[in-house]
């Protein structure tokens, strides 16, 4: 007689992985700020941070995936053409840090971090990489473009898209129907039922690394903010921008952020604005 299979095994892998996020993924939208990011408060100087750090996630991602491209465990899943960000992210450091961009993007420990897990993964376990590119690009296809109109507008940014290339994904005429066959792809990869459950485990490791990312973004901005007095002669743009030039590629902030009062801190709500950007971006507003 046929054994049952268990429940988790006649789930398609795609609804495993959105019932295993769904938790972590509310934490990350809901924000008490999202009605000003909403409204476009967005700073030039945090936008540039944010997207740094995507730069050398993605960079870390492609690299990985193009090392496994022929591997049965992520073969399926291969869309280069379609979705690798990591050309359109040099062209959006070339923008915002100029032509000696590689030099000057900085690189946090958390997003240091984030790149050792997806080495770790790529060279030891493939096939925990659908885990990744789930979370990463079925999120930027379903949040890229909202993000890329409120940013564009918000930061004054040419209606050519330039600085914004990540956003875009020329090679895919309907975004609905290229995740409808992503998750099909995923749901016919062939896995143990000890695989999928690390699959699922991997999902959950890999918000926790965007939401880490996300924290220390927040800490480096706020901290920045709380450095500030209103007695300078500088402007809030030209003291956030000297900050941020000084930053090396590894530095964090020191000591902890004091409790703030948005009422008597107009910069500080672009800052806590600029926060839901990094968790929208980094963890991904993905409609599964």
């Amino acid at each position: 007689m046929e054994r049952p299979q268990p429940a988790s095994m006649s789930q398609d892998l795609s609804e495993l992985l959105k019932e295993a996020t769904k938790e972590v993924h509310t934490q990350a939208e809901n924000v008490e700020f999202m009605r000003n990011f909403q409204k476009g408060q967005v700073t030039q100087e945090g936008f540039k941070l944010v997207m740094a750090s995507l730069y050398h996630v993605y960079k870390a991602l492609e690299e990985e995936i193009e090392r496994n491209k022929e591997n049965p465990v992520y073969a399926p899943l291969y869309f280069p053409e379609e979705l690798h960000r990591r050309a359109a992210l040099e062209q959006d450091m070339a923008f915002w840090y100029g032509p000696h961009w590689q030099e000057a993007v900085p690189y946090t420990q958390a997003t240091k971090r984030y790149v050792r897990r997806l080495q770790e993964v790529g060279r030891r376990e493939p096939e925990l990489l659908v885990a990744h590119t789930y979370t990463r690009y079925l999120g930027d296809l379903s949040g890229g473009q909202v993000l890329k109109k409120i940013a564009q507008k918000a930061l004054d940014l040419p209606s050519s898209g330039e600085g914004l290339a990540f956003f875009t994904f020329p090679n895919i005429a309907s975004a609905t129907k290229f995740k409808q066959l992503y998750r099909s792809r995923m749901n016919s990869l062939e896995m143990t039922p000890e695989v999928r459950q690390r699959v699922i485990e991997e999902a959950k490791t890999s918000f926790l690394l965007n939401i880490q990312l996300f924290e220390e973004l927040q800490e480096l901005l706020t901290g920045k903010a709380e450095d500030q007095s209103p007695s300078q002669a500088q402007g809030p743009h030209q003291r956030a921008g000297s900050r941020m030039e000084g930053l090396t590629p590894t530095e964090t902030p020191r000591g902890k952020p004091q409790p703030i009062v948005l009422s008597q801190a107009p910069l500080v709500r672009w800052v806590l604005t600029l926060s839901f950007l990094v968790a929208t971006v980094a963890v991904g507003l993905y409609a599964m």
